[in-house]
């Protein structure tokens, strides 16, 4: 078998496991809202809150030993401990009567998170340099699995609750448990141990990229790209119904259909940053990024203020009042009246409308230049609900391709020490997706606004491309106009 079949064939495995573990990754998603929902459990909103964020965590902040544990043992080995070990709480699951049990066995099964490190050392250790943003986008794809569980889990959950309210859900875990054993059966009879060959042995040699503060930068446009995404998967839900009045299957339905395109696009991402340069890559990303959480930013709102009044021609006797005119000694003042329109709502642009309402009652005296009626002038912007749609659609595509070129990046500067690196990029990437909606419940909380938490992502996607920008700019000033490959001196 030549290498390149050998290696398509590992890559092949490694996706199909990432994609299942980021299905696992994400059932609380489904299965807490479930349970709250039907009444099985009546957890507080920040328990539930605290459900779906802790596997998030536990995947995240084991992303780094367990990506160096892959560089030091290989990913084969990693994998299927990974594999099995993470089924046993997902076994255990239906055991689960209170919040502090659930929330351990979750914290346990979140582990399963930690595979996006496995793979990425593991995958580009089979792959040469010009074949590594392709491999890395193909596995990366695996994130598609968060749409797998927002699709299936909610009918298989239906289906099996039908016969037992009560107790019918404790089988979809079992199911996700049955899926991970034999995945990681497949992994141990049909996956090839690899080890990066020139990896560092020693744990303060592992650890010392760490100490380079590219990693950090890289480390927080994944946070932008990857944690913002994760955070939005769920975020989404909770926006439709509330700012849109959309049921929770059509929430649901338009959060798919921002994560699916996110997830499969990240091959194409991939291609593009072999193809171009992950740099040239991540500039489109994070422009992107800004001009869509700009039009984003905007809420449905209503603007009353101060319109063109009508105001008396002459001194005189308000002789008569109707609703379009005001009579004034016999001259007549034309008003105008308010025109109501029912499809405001699906403007895409503001939609002025201006009137007038009378001041003046008949009989009255008034002088010359004296307002008769006050005009009012309303701006009224709706928010489109496929703008809105589109415009999420386009973000979400965006930053797929945004992370094929960050993980790009990594095996071109740390070859020899992916899986630490990947999995510190991945950290701050998972924390970012935990934190998130943490963030932008408290944003909503201070501001009223939904779209507070698009705020915070356009000045987060203007601070990674002043950040990469600053650092472009100084290594063109020390080293030649003609550099390649070394793009950053620690400024």
């Amino acid at each position: 078998m030549s290498s390149l079949s050998q290696s398509h064939k590992i890559l092949f495995l490694n996706t199909l496991a990432f994609t299942i573990c980021f299905a696992c990754w994400t059932l609380n998603g489904v299965l807490v809202t479930y349970l709250v929902d039907k009444g099985i459990f009546n957890w507080t909103v920040v328990e539930t809150g605290w459900l779906l964020g802790i596997p998030i965590l536990s995947g995240s902040i084991f992303r780094l030993p367990i990506g160096i544990l892959t560089d030091k043992y290989g990913g084969k080995i990693i994998f299927s401990i990974l594999l099995l070990l993470c089924s046993i709480p997902l076994f255990l699951l239906p055991f689960a009567n209170s919040f502090w049990s659930f929330a351990v066995l979750s914290f346990l099964f979140g582990l399963v998170g930690t595979s996006f490190a496995v793979g990425i050392g593991y995958t580009s250790a089979w792959y040469p340099q010009n074949w590594q943003g392709r491999a890395l986008g193909i596995f990366g794809m695996g994130n598609a699995g968060a749409a797998i569980t927002t699709f299936v889990a909610p009918t298989l959950l239906n289906h099996l609750s039908e016969k037992d309210p009560i107790n019918g859900w404790k089988m979809l875990p079992i199911i996700y448990a049955a899926v991970l054993v034999l995945i990681g059966i497949l992994f141990i009879v049909f996956a090839k141990n690899k080890t990066n060959p020139g990896v560092s042995k020693t744990m303060k040699e592992l650890m010392s990229p760490l100490k380079n503060i590219r990693v950090w930068r890289f480390g927080t446009y994944y946070f932008l790209v990857f944690g913002c995404f994760v955070a939005y998967s769920q975020w989404l839900v909770p926006n439709f119904m509330n700012v849109y009045h959309t049921s929770l299957v059509m929430g649901g339905m338009f959060a798919t259909m921002f994560s699916l395109p996110s997830g499969i696009i990240r091959a194409f991402g991939g291609y593009l940053s072999d193809k171009f340069g992950a740099r040239k890559v991540m500039y489109w990303v994070l422009g992107s990024s800004i001009i869509i959480s700009f039009l984003l930013m905007f809420p449905k709102m209503e603007i009353f203020t101060a319109g063109p009044g009508v105001l008396a021609s002459n001194n005189g006797v308000v002789t008569e009042v109707s609703a379009d005119a005001i009579i004034v000694n016999g001259k007549e003042h034309k008003v105008n009246t308010k025109i109501i329109s029912g499809d405001d709502d699906a403007a895409i642009f503001p939609v002025k409308n201006s009137w007038q309402e009378i001041v003046v009652k008949q009989n009255q005296e008034v002088k010359k230049k004296e307002l008769l009626a006050q005009g009012i002038t309303q701006i009224k912007f709706s928010a489109n609900l496929w703008v809105y749609v589109i415009l999420v659609i386009l973000i979400g595509i965006s930053w797929g391709i945004g992370k094929a070129a960050v993980y790009k990046h990594i095996p071109e500067y740390f070859p020899n020490e992916v899986g630490v690196v990947g999995g510190m990029v991945g950290l701050i990437g998972g924390l970012g997706g935990f934190v998130g909606p943490i963030i932008f419940g408290y944003l909503l909380n201070y501001t009223g606004l939904w779209t507070s938490s698009w705020i915070f992502i356009f000045i987060v996607s203007v601070l990674c491309l002043l950040w990469m920008h600053r650092t472009i700019i100084n290594v063109m000033r020390t080293k030649s106009p003609n550099f390649t490959r070394e793009i950053e001196d620690n400024h």
